[in-house]
């Protein structure tokens, strides 16, 4: 059993086709690897317990890291939190978007109009980084990177690189994100009120903000274009934090899960599960996503936040000519898939 990297982070929206037209204008989000409208009736725990129709795009940024799977409820309005949720609330506060030129990508978002909400300056290990909202509210940090699949291009940004996730105890959390999803290395682990996320909602006040990063490098077959990761915990020493999705679905507005790309479901459900967090979904086998197929499952980090795994069993790689790859039938597993065939993924480029 393995991790690839990040997959995707999930931002449940109100319009998916502008936000998908936001978010590659100004990420360069800009392939879709598959759009559906079905009805999602397997996360019945988070749901209300009935199916419930949506419409989804995952789209990638082809220089590297994760994609984003951008959800919109259709059968019912997608609600927003009843609250303006703070720095170290629990659940995802932030998605990290990396960047080969935080300067570039700083003055590239701020020509544009975006609302900028810090300039660029170094966090506790050096790395420059600042953060944007987008137009619905979701905060995210534009962070350095050094890992790509390809060139930076025009809009020096790359994918997902991670997410800040507010949490009530931090060690216990830090054990979670490492035993289970391989962060281990600890960057820094600081306490105090930090001038750099001063512009985030709660960024004001004293939290013990650690950030991981995993010690070995990803394996199989989408790690050298998903990339290195990290995750950023924040836990507020001033408050009690609420729960970002208290009293709403799954899919309603917001970042709802981090979905980590995996091979060898059975051993993670296994693992899992011994350590404390079972499944609390799990499709049971191969699931049929439209233009793409796989096993996927969820499980609850130790303050709800949801966590996804997929085991991909079919991706679109010239959907012109009907070309699909069932990556069940490779003999190595763990092994990358060529280059040339990873970039096959970006001839479905969407552009404006």
């Amino acid at each position: 059993m393995f991790i690839s990297g990040i997959q995707q982070m999930g931002i449940g929206v109100s319009q998916v086709h502008e936000a998908f037209k936001w978010y590659r204008q100004h990420f360069g989000m800009d392939v879709p690897i598959f759009e559906e409208a079905a009805e999602a009736g397997l996360m019945l725990p988070y749901t209300g317990g009935q199916p419930q129709s949506r419409h989804a795009i995952l789209a990638l940024n082809m220089r590297g890291g994760g994609g984003m799977e951008i959800w919109q409820y259709t059968g019912r309005t997608p609600m927003p939190p009843a609250f303006q949720p703070q720095l170290g609330d629990l659940g995802i506060n932030i998605c990290k978007i990396k960047s080969a030129d935080v300067q570039a990508s700083f003055h590239y978002l701020r020509k544009r109009g975006v609302n900028i909400l810090s300039n660029p300056v170094a966090r506790p290990d050096g790395t420059e980084h600042f953060f944007v909202k987008d137009p619905w509210g979701n905060t995210f940090e534009i962070v350095g990177a050094t890992n790509w699949f390809a060139d930076s291009g025009k809009l020096h940004t790359g994918g997902v690189y991670g997410a800040f996730i507010g949490v009530t105890d931090m060690d216990r959390a830090i054990k979670f994100y490492a035993e289970i999803l391989g962060y281990q290395t600890v960057v820094y682990d600081q306490t105090e009120d930090f001038a750099d996320m001063h512009g985030v909602d709660g960024g004001f006040g004293r939290y013990r903000r650690v950030l991981l990063q995993h010690a070995e490098k990803r394996q199989g077959p989408f790690s050298p274009l998903l990339g290195d990761t990290e995750i950023e915990l924040v836990q507020s020493l001033e408050r009690s934090p609420r729960k970002i999705f208290e009293n709403r679905y799954w899919g309603d507005l917001g970042y709802i899960h981090l979905c980590f790309d995996i091979t060898g479901m059975a051993e993670m459900k296994k693992m899992s599960a011994e350590k404390g967090h079972p499944f609390t979904v799990d499709s049971s086998g191969s699931f049929d996503m439209g233009e793409a197929a796989g096993y996927f499952s969820y499980i609850e980090d130790p303050d709800g936040t949801l966590i996804e795994f997929v085991e991909t069993h079919k991706i679109p790689l010239l959907k012109k000519i009907g070309w699909y790859m069932d990556l069940r039938k490779r003999s190595n597993p763990a092994k990358p898939l060529p280059r040339w065939m990873l970039k096959m993924l970006g001839m479905g480029k969407v552009k404006d």
